[in-house]
């Protein structure tokens, strides 16, 4: 008995494309759903990675000119009206706000220091906004991800049991395709929410380290303002 048993179960089709097509519709949902979730996870991981190289070579290539003793004036010149870069447009933004504080006389309006540091916040806060699009769908992602595969897996056994009730066969050829089927979903779940916490934390850290470099220049060129406007 035994033997024509694993005779039978060893000729089911125990391949992920199999299980999927003898699954319920509600598993294969849940399936489609977390193949799609894993497939937009790297989607997004791509598309950041491109969108921080780009970030970091571009903030190095503005800072060698910035510091190369050009003058403000003509390197805001030459950035001109619309920036390619974040460290181009919080430079703009500043130096925006210094030309619209200056009185047709050439006097400075009262406060000018703190209405550039403002300039200088709200644009690298547009900038962080960029960076970190699209890392709350991975941290959605990584967090429900599992249960909505145990949510597939729980409605397989389910079903698994519904067969082995209206059969009346406990047989491992009746049980075991059934409780395949189920814990794919926990597996589709694992394989959509793993990459994505790490992927998050990863690009989370990276995030925080570009912009902390953009509030660094922020600080450095908010005291080479302030000594202008004290000479003035």
């Amino acid at each position: 008995m035994e033997t024509e048993v694993l005779a039978a179960a060893s000729e089911i089709d125990f391949s992920i494309w199999a299980l999927f097509l003898r699954a319920t519709f509600t598993v294969k949902v849940v399936m489609i759903m977390l193949f799609a979730a894993s497939i937009w996870v790297w989607a997004v991981l791509i598309q950041k990675v491109i969108q921080f190289r780009r970030a970091k070579s571009r903030a190095a290539a503005f800072d060698r000119a910035f510091w190369s003793g050009e003058p403000l004036d003509e390197l805001y010149e030459q950035i001109g009206e619309q920036p390619r870069s974040a460290s181009e447009r919080i430079f703009a933004a500043a130096m925006q706000e210094w030309t619209r504080s200056h009185r047709d006389d050439g006097g400075l309006i009262a406060g000018a220091q703190a209405r550039i540091d403002r300039t200088m916040d709200v644009a690298i806060s547009k900038e962080r906004d960029r960076l970190t699009s699209g890392l709350t769908f991975l941290a959605t992602i990584g967090s429900t991800a599992p249960f909505v595969g145990l949510f597939g897996t729980v409605w397989g056994i389910k079903h698994a049991f519904e067969q082995i009730a209206i059969s009346q066969n406990t047989s491992l050829a009746v049980v075991a395709p059934g409780i395949a089927e189920a814990l794919l979903a926990t597996g589709i779940g694992l394989v959509a929410a793993i990459p994505a916490v790490v992927f998050y934390n990863k690009l989370s850290r990276d995030s925080d380290k570009i912009i902390g470099n953009y509030e660094a220049f922020a600080d450095e060129f908010a005291t080479i303002m302030s000594r202008q406007l004290d000479a003035a």
